[in-house]
């Protein structure tokens, strides 16, 4: 098997799940080195995972890696991303893809004029639980889509992360952090969006970090923590969303799709499996559907992989940069409809990512 050479930046908390599928899962990829600023992390990562630590100069000028995986930080994203891109390198981002839409254009279309391509997490609308739904969609099983509601509701990350402060800065809050979850799982779903408003409150103006190692550490937060929008889809479907940082508990589904002929109850879209459900006029109860795809675990770097499989067969990945550039223009959508008072009309869209095959 042909394989893609990759390169890590970034050696953070998420970089364990990326580091044990990348090295152990998809053979596809061939992880050369990791790197980050803080080079004890790159070695520690090193050393756990056998692949050699690096820095970030010496990563970029490495002529035989052909792809970098970004893990860094939202406001690192568009640096080290066009820093790979200038060095000859593919580039597959962490989410959210940029902070801006200025700088998601600007990574396009330098990635256009260098033949080289962009992918962005997340990947888990690649997974067994998402795809399943889609082709329960595609079949016809709930008729034609016409509404849909997604719900990602907490009291935000600094009770269990090391450290939650970018959370609370720009390109954190609850839409930007697990925005890109619900939104790509709703584009695969439904296709592209057209129009967009919502609503936007910061409820604390404060955080107390009560993790270790930071515990008793203020945060000053910065952007919105409860975000309601509204989705008109281009199918003509329309969906409501609400992210929050702000609420203690809650009884809400995370994604349901409603039809014509019948209801779809869509598993967690931060994880790769989890439980379908169905049910149709005839039905008293929800009904659980079997899984039809692979990837139920925890399959972080699905979506690597399959843009590693797309610089050889010379496509565009499902995971693609126009689709991580859309979620960034609804997720901006969303903030600047509460600015503005009004209906935001996107100016972008994407192709509704491909299905995967079901299992034989």
């Amino acid at each position: 098997m042909k394989k893609v050479k990759v390169g890590i930046i970034g050696c953070g908390n998420i970089s364990d799940i990326y580091l044990k599928n990348t090295t152990g899962v998809f053979d596809i990829l061939d992880v050369v080195g990791c790197a980050d600023l803080d080079m004890d992390k790159a070695q520690s990562q090193g050393d756990k995972y056998k692949v050699k630590a690096m820095t970030v100069d010496e990563m970029l000028a490495d002529e035989t890696i052909d792809m970098i995986l970004n893990l860094t930080t939202p406001q690192a994203h568009k640096i080290v991303a066009e820093q790979a891109l200038k060095a000859g390198k593919h580039v597959y981002n962490e989410k959210p893809l940029v902070l801006s839409r200025e700088d998601g254009q600007y990574l396009l279309d330098l990635a256009k004029s260098k033949g080289l391509k962009v992918g962005c997490a997340p990947d888990t609308f690649l997974g067994a639980g998402i795809q399943t739904c889609r082709r329960l969609i595609d079949d016809g099983v709930i008729g034609e889509p016409i509404a849909a509601t997604a719900f990602m509701v907490c009291h935000g990350h600094e009770s269990w992360h090391p450290a939650p402060e970018f959370y609370y800065k720009a390109g954190g809050g609850p839409m930007f952090d697990m925005g890109p979850y619900y939104i790509t799982a709703l584009v695969n779903l439904m296709g592209p969006v057209k129009q967009v408003t919502g609503y936007t409150r910061k409820t604390f103006a404060e955080r107390t970090i009560t993790s270790e190692p930071k515990n008793g550490t203020k945060i000053e937060v910065e952007v919105p923590t409860h975000v309601a929008g509204m989705i008109a889809f281009e199918n003509g479907a329309i969906g409501t969303i609400i992210t929050s940082f702000d609420v203690w508990g809650a009884q809400l589904p995370r994604i349901e799709i409603y039809g014509t002929k019948g209801s779809l109850s869509v598993p967690d879209p931060n994880g790769f499996g989890g439980t379908v459900q169905l049910k149709l006029p005839s039905d008293k109860e929800w009904k659980e559907v079997p899984l039809t795809h692979d990837y139920a675990d925890n399959s972080r770097g699905l979506g690597l992989a399959d843009m590693a499989s797309a610089i050889i067969e010379k496509r565009e990945p499902k995971a693609s940069g126009a689709l991580a550039y859309h979620v960034l223009d609804i997720m901006h959508g969303f903030h600047d409809a509460s600015n503005a008072e009004k209906h935001v009309t996107l100016e972008s869209t994407c192709e509704q990512p491909k299905a995967l095959p079901a299992c034989e």
